[in-house]
């Protein structure tokens, strides 16, 4: 970490101790423990929910629920996160992990592929959504969210600049880097959406829906 990334840690608020722990065992028992959003992101992702108020959220991508939870801390009373895992192997941890917050009983967890359960909701019935599943499906997360997102919504989509390899050359075999380039190409041509990339962490870019 570097002094400017613990400067910064230790002039936000806290990471709640549940969320601390989900994060510690995601990196000691899990080969991709890094992909938890972690201490700063988690409480940028509670901030924004609570700036927005959205009634219901959309999630795409849970892993072990830490971002999930972020976003079910600053949701009001009465609102819902919808948020879907393919691995169905992590469904047992995402589960424990919820329970252990007080925030978790405004979580709906489905397990599957994201295309086949996006089908199942409405046009407009969301207010914000979450895009941090597999870079390669990001182009069609994104088309099959967008018109689940009320006019005026919001969509936030991870990992958009994708450990800085956006402006390097690109290896043949790097299919994830090939895929965020093309989505940030698709979204930065595409006149439905307002657009903005944020730096932080590992690049996360903030949609409003015309």
């Amino acid at each position: 970490m570097s002094k400017i990334e613990e400067y910064i840690l230790s002039h936000i608020d806290a990471e709640p101790e549940v969320l601390k722990k989900i994060d510690r065992d995601a990196h000691m028992k899990l080969l991709q423990g890094n992909m938890t959003s972690g201490h700063l992101q988690g409480r940028f992702l509670k901030m924004i929910t609570q700036m927005i108020r959205p009634k219901r959220v959309l999630e795409i991508g849970t892993f072990v629920g830490y971002s999930a939870l972020c976003f079910a801390e600053g949701l009001v009373e009465g609102s819902e996160l919808h948020t879907i895992e393919i691995d169905d192997e992590l469904e047992d941890r995402i589960r424990d992990n919820f329970a252990q917050s007080e925030h978790g009983n405004k979580i709906i967890l489905h397990i599957g592929d994201a295309l086949d359960i996006l089908s199942g909701f409405p046009d407009e019935s969301f207010d914000l959504a979450f895009l941090d599943a597999d870079k390669e499906d990001y182009c069609l997360h994104y088309e099959d969210t967008l018109p689940k997102i009320r006019k005026g919504g919001f969509i936030l989509v991870d990992n958009t600049l994708w450990y800085g390899k956006v402006i390097e050359e690109v290896k043949s075999n790097d299919w994830a880097t090939r895929a965020i380039l093309d989505f940030n190409r698709k979204l930065a041509d595409d006149d439905r959406v307002e657009k903005v990339i944020l730096p932080l962490r590992d690049g996360l870019t903030l949609i409003r829906k015309k």
